[in-house]
């Protein structure tokens, strides 16, 4: 079975140094990003999992993309097999889109959304891997590392947002962390399964933006990696429910990002 409409199937970090970010994502991670691009017309490298799968892709921002806009930062992609018609449906209630529908030889059907809080995600729907057409990804994980474990989007207006990917993405809300003063941390899920989180926006952070969490087998180890490798701790690492940790980091070049895993 294909994976549901709104479950994330892809990851993609943009950044205007894929060099320097293959360095540190190694360490910290573990993954081997390549060093070649599979895409013609851009730089496009997989994220290569030890296990031989891909965790995602990282885009080289060229100079004309920063001129228009473009900042280091990691996207998630969204299963939406009817990638026109839930475009249409957003622009009508509120959401923007930063890039209409297009197709990606080879990739699938894309396109690039807000919801109405502002922040960027993709659309996708995706073109089956040749002889496997009942391929499901596996990029998104609850528990294993060198996975996406968790979606958090930090949002400046929480309830829009999830009434928004209730209505075009069918997520479910079941259960939330009291924050005291800082609101709700409501949990969401896709096809009952936790997928992440919408929380209210904080007031160090300047716009809404959604959070990765990638997954790392030591998050000590894993912050040492982040410290040599010139990233910076934002806050943590911090035991979070179910007694891992997780720390918030913003790598060399700039882009936001999360990391959590156990203590060893």
């Amino acid at each position: 079975m294909p994976s549901p409409k709104g479950a994330f199937i892809w990851y993609e970090l943009m950044t205007p140094d894929p060099a320097a970010a293959k360095r540190f994502y190694d360490a910290v991670v573990g993954w081997d990003i390549a060093t070649d691009s599979v895409a013609p017309g851009i730089e496009y490298r997989m994220i290569v999992r030890s296990d031989g799968g891909n965790a995602g892709g990282v885009l080289t921002l060229t100079d004309d993309m920063i001129a228009g806009g473009a900042r280091p930062i990691w996207l998630g992609y969204l299963h939406t097999p009817d990638v026109d018609d839930t475009v249409e449906a957003i622009k009508a209630d509120g959401g923007g889109v930063m890039m209409e529908p297009w197709d990606q030889p080879g990739v699938g059907r894309l396109a690039m959304i807000t919801g109405p809080e502002g922040a960027p995600i993709y659309l996708m729907d995706p073109l089956p891997p040749e002889g496997q057409p009942d391929a499901v990804s596996d990029v998104f994980s609850v528990d294993r590392p060198q996975h996406i474990r968790w979606n958090e989007l930090l949002s400046s207006d929480d309830d829009r947002s999830i009434a928004f990917y209730q209505r075009h993405f069918g997520w479910g809300q079941e259960g939330a962390m009291d924050m005291g003063e800082m609101g709700q941390y409501r949990f969401v899920q896709v096809d009952g399964v936790g997928v992440g989180a919408i929380m209210p926006l904080m007031p160090q952070t300047p716009h809404s933006i959604w959070n990765l969490y990638i997954g790392v087998d030591d998050i000590d180890r894993a912050a040492e990696a982040v410290k040599a490798g010139g990233g910076q701790i934002i806050n943590g690492p911090m035991e979070v429910p179910g007694g891992e940790y997780a720390m918030n980091v913003i790598d060399p070049q700039g882009a936001s990002t999360a990391f959590v895993g156990p203590r060893k």
